[in-house]
Formats: structure tokens, C-alpha cells, sequence
């Protein structure tokens, strides 16, 4: 009877045992699916309440639903996280940070033949766009940029036709000569006011405001939203629709971490929820064009849209820009293979 006792007690402590061991265990396990979850961070200027902001709302719902829950997104507008600059340097350090660029960036950065993206009046409908990102071009110019150590994730956001608001009113090309125009601090962008007629100034985006109602320059230029959101409308009474850049944005991040950090899954997730949310924020962009178009109106700002004759005009005088491509280190016939690149 003592020997059944013990041997009973015996493998009632084997189980006890058993049981810990197999719970570590699942502890373990469970702590090692914890730590392969990955948060990556979406810094931007723009705020949570303008369509790319929503839209990056969305793509982060988009990775949620249709991931494992391994990826996650974070976002913080206003540039929480940083400048521009200050994200790349991270970025290029292997951090899991994203943040938005476009062609003349790009171009700065050691893929100079990027830089064509902002060139004047490149585009006549956003179509020529999405035919030009998806071409062998387009790829090409992305893997030059890869090897410099950034990746693009996706480029089929729209941010906006650039047009131009002054303190004085301007309905053809002509009326832009001499008219101090801000512009980014970039050269291509500036090259291309100045073969306008206009003087382009290089400013920070948040000293637009004070210039203007200071008359240290006469205007600027950027999409709607952007020129509302910054409360021209308060000191530029007026407004062409010259649409001078269709500018598309893309959304990039560190290639040694994208391609060393991610599974072929997560990294698939990412890339295909980006290009979705970028058909939403397009959708948005079109919704809110003619409801800043309204605000415009009613904060008193005559708006201008050339009639076709007029606009001619525009294409015409930023033609020499073409012929310029030595200046910013362009590949030889660069305008001819880009064109063909959107057919």
C-alpha cells in the first residue's frame, strides 16, 4: 500500500512538473511572437485633419485588417518626429521610421534624373502620372535610389496641382514677371518659376504668411489645401489655377531595414495597403479641390482659371527649362524618355 502511495505521489509530481515545464515553455513562445512585432513610425508635416492625413488613417486601419498583426503603423503629423532631414538620418541609421518625399528631394539625394518629376507643365493629367510610376523608367530610377539606401514603399499619392497666389493679379504668363514667388528650398523648382518671369525666393513654408504681409515677396505657390491651410487667403487676394506641377508624392523608408527587418509577408503588406490608401487619398483630393475652392472664394480671394489659349502660353514659356538638363545633372534626353516613358 506505501509503494502505490508513493509511486501515486511520484507521478503526481512528474504532471506538476510536466505541466510548469509546457507553461514556460508557452511563455516563452508567446514573449517570442511578441518581439517579432514591428512598429514602424509615419512622420509627416501635414496635419491629421487634411486628406493625407486621413489617408494614412486608412492605410494603417488597411494594415490591421489584412496583416497578422506582426506590422503596425504610428503616425505623427506635424512633425512630431522630426524634420525631413532629421527622419532620413534615422532612416539611415536602420530605424523603422517613414516619411514622405518626391522628385526633386530625390534628386538632391544622388538620383539626379529624379528631379524631372517637378519640372513645369512635365504633365497634362494626373493619368500621364500613374503611367509614368509604373513604367521600366520609373523602376529603374527607384532602384538607383535603393542603393543609395532608401526605399520607396509607394508613389501613387496625389499631393496636388501647384498653383500660384499673389498679392497682385495675374491671368496670363506675363503678369508674372518680376513677382517675387516662394518656392521650396530646391534649385529645380526655383529654375522652374524663374523661366516663368517670375523671381522665385527660396522660404520655409511657415514664413509665407509674414512675408507676404510684409511685401517681402508678392506670392506663392503650392496645392490648395496647403496654400489655404497656411491662411494665405488672409494677405493674397488672388489666385491662377495654372496647375504649373502635378506633384505625386511617395512614401520611403530605410531599404537595409525593409529588406533585413521584414518577412517577404510583412513587407508585401506594407507595400500593397500603401498603394490602396493611396487610391483613398486621391479620392479625397478630388472631394475637397472644389470645397477649398469655395473657402477661397468666401474669404474674398478672386480666382483665376486660364482658358486654354492662356495656359498655351504657360507650356510655351517653360519650354527653355527643357533644354537646361546639364544644369541639374539630367541623363541626355531626358524630357524625350520620360515623355515615352507615359505612353
Amino acid at each position: 500500500m506505501r509503494k502505490v502511495i508513493v509511486l501515486t505521489l511520484i507521478m503526481a509530481l512528474s504532471f506538476v512538473s510536466l505541466f510548469a515545464s509546457g507553461a514556460k515553455e508557452n511563455s516563452s513562445n508567446s514573449k517570442a511572437t511578441e518581439s517579432k512585432v514591428v512598429t514602424m513610425q509615419i512622420g509627416f508635416e501635414n496635419a491629421m485633419y487634411e486628406p493625407i492625413g486621413k489617408a494614412l488613417q486608412k492605410w494603417q486601419q488597411l494594415v490591421a485588417e489584412q496583416g497578422d498583426g506582426s506590422l503596425k503603423l504610428e503616425l505623427y503629423p506635424d512633425s512630431q518626429l522630426g524634420s525631413k532631414n532629421q527622419l532620413i538620418d534615422s532612416m539611415m541609421l536602420g530605424e523603422p521610421v517613414i516619411t514622405i518625399a518626391e522628385g526633386s528631394f530625390f534628386a538632391e539625394y544622388g538620383v539626379p534624373d529624379f528631379g524631372i518629376l517637378v519640372a513645369p507643365y512635365l504633365f497634362s493629367s494626373w493619368d500621364e502620372c500613374w503611367k509614368l510610376i509604373d513604367s521600366d523608367w520609373y523602376k529603374q530610377q527607384s532602384s538607383k535610389l535603393e542603393a543609395k539606401g532608401l526605399k520607396i514603399l509607394t508613389s501613387n499619392w496625389q499631393y496636388g496641382d501647384r498653383d500660384i497666389m499673389t498679392t497682385k493679379p495675374v491671368k496670363t504668363v506675363e503678369d508674372l514677371k518680376g513677382l517675387k514667388i516662394r518656392v521650396p528650398n530646391n534649385q529645380i523648382q526655383s529654375v522652374g518659376l524663374d523661366v516663368l518671369g517670375a523671381t522665385s525666393t527660396g522660404m520655409s513654408l511657415g514664413d509665407v504668411y509674414l512675408a507676404l504681409q510684409t511685401k517681402t515677396i508678392d506670392g506663392a505657390e503650392n496645392p490648395l489645401s496647403t496654400l489655404y491651410g497656411g491662411k494665405l487667403q488672409e494677405v493674397a487676394k488672388y489666385l491662377i489655377l495654372d496647375a504649373h506641377v502635378k506633384m505625386f508624392i511617395s512614401w520611403i523608408c530605410s531599404a537595409d531595414f525593409f529588406n533585413n527587418s521584414l518577412t517577404t509577408e510583412q513587407q508585401n503588406l506594407l507595400i500593397s495597403t500603401a498603394n490602396q490608401a493611396g487610391l483613398y487619398n486621391n479620392q479625397l483630393k478630388e472631394k475637397s479641390g472644389q470645397d477649398y475652392l469655395d473657402k477661397m472664394a468666401k474669404a474674398g480671394v478672386e480666382i483665376t482659371k486660364p482658358s486654354p489659349e492662356v495656359m498655351n502660353g504657360f507650356i510655351e514659356k517653360a519650354q527653355p527649362f527643357y533644354e537646361m538638363g546639364d544644369k541639374f545633372g539630367w541623363s541626355k534626353g531626358l524630357y524625350q524618355t520620360v515623355k515615352e516613358a507615359m505612353k
